[in-house]
């Protein structure tokens, strides 16, 4: 079975600009760029892809979501370095910015194919990815964090968390949540995610859903009118029940939020994906890509393995 590497690209350059202490040869951090490297690299080992795919974020993010919800990820605090360095929270942003633009052009440089369309979130690019006509019949493996994912999940589709080092799959997700991955963006919507300033049902977690609506662990999609018919039906003296009823707007409301069985992307930016992911063909240019880890104080990055890994999946340039 062929196989694609997804990968949620913000996610995992900010988890390691914020934890990698790597330094540029002026001393200015640059572990979000090296951290990121060294992800793809122990990722493409262990995986052995035939395409790799990178998400990033949109231009001002997610238009549709913001217009469903003016407080969608409001307040959301910026990354900061988790050791000190002589720079102003200014110099802090504009470093990080500087190491993403610089990370894009090492990326240019290989066979990778990565993705972005203004007001899209790297969601649903994921999303898209996973359930994109072309990558049928293969094996696909997103690297992310993001328990948003989780919904995905089907026979073919499997999460990787490089945090916690955790493969979710469907029978995971099963046994972990008694909540089936067809339900889990439901189940969400039911809960909330703070760190994407949604609230949810108060008092209502996971755990409960579970308990109080076992059917969303069955192999069959429901949605939010059969979550609230259930519950007005069952409401006897179960305060989850009556939450959950007198919350429907809420729920329908996070709901469109969440799922990503329907990516919120256009028509005219579905063909620019289509069009992507079936034409990467690039060159690949090992000597260029090594000329820039040696003027970036990384020389000593052994990489070899991915490019040589990877001039098998691309034309090389010498």
């Amino acid at each position: 079975m062929k196989r694609v590497l997804i990968i949620d690209g913000m996610n995992n350059f900010t988890r390691s600009y914020v934890v990698d202490p790597t330094l540029d040869t002026n001393g200015n951090p640059i572990g979000g760029l090296s951290g990121f490297l060294k992800i793809l690299q122990k990722n493409i080992r262990e995986v052995r892809p035939d395409k790799v795919i990178v998400c990033w974020e949109g231009p001002s993010g997610s238009l549709k979501r913001r217009s469903i919800n003016k407080n969608y990820k409001a307040g959301r605090k910026a990354p900061r370095l988790n050791r000190q360095f002589d720079l102003t929270p200014k110099e802090e942003k504009e470093n990080k910015i500087q190491q993403h633009v610089r990370l894009l052009d090492y990326l240019e440089l290989l066979p990778v194919t990565q993705l972005v369309i203004d007001n899209v979130e790297a969601d649903d690019l994921i999303a898209w990815a996973a359930r994109a006509k072309y990558f049928n019949g293969w094996q696909k493996v997103i690297l992310s964090n993001d328990k948003d994912f989780y919904q995905l999940c089907d026979d073919d589709t499997i999460i990787v968390r490089p945090v916690t080092k955790e493969i979710m799959n469907k029978s995971r997700i099963l046994s972990d949540f008694n909540i089936h991955p067809d339900n889990f963006g439901l189940a969400r919507a039911i809960v909330g995610d703070s760190s994407d300033n949604i609230a949810g049902v108060a008092g209502v977690g996971l755990p409960t859903v579970a308990k109080r609506l076992p059917f969303l662990k069955e192999d069959k999609s429901f949605d939010v009118s059969d979550v609230i018919k259930y519950c007005k039906e069952n409401v006897g003296g179960v305060k989850a029940y009556s939450s959950i009823a007198e919350n429907e707007k809420v729920i329908s409301e996070n709901y469109e939020l969440m799922q990503l069985y329907i990516p919120s992307i256009s028509a005219q930016g579905i063909s620019k994906l289509h069009w992507a992911v079936e034409n990467t063909g690039k060159t690949m240019n090992k000597t260029k890509f090594r000329a820039m880890l040696m003027k970036d104080g990384l020389g000593g990055l052994n990489l070899n393995e991915m490019l040589v890994y990877l001039s098998n999946q691309g034309t090389e340039q010498q």
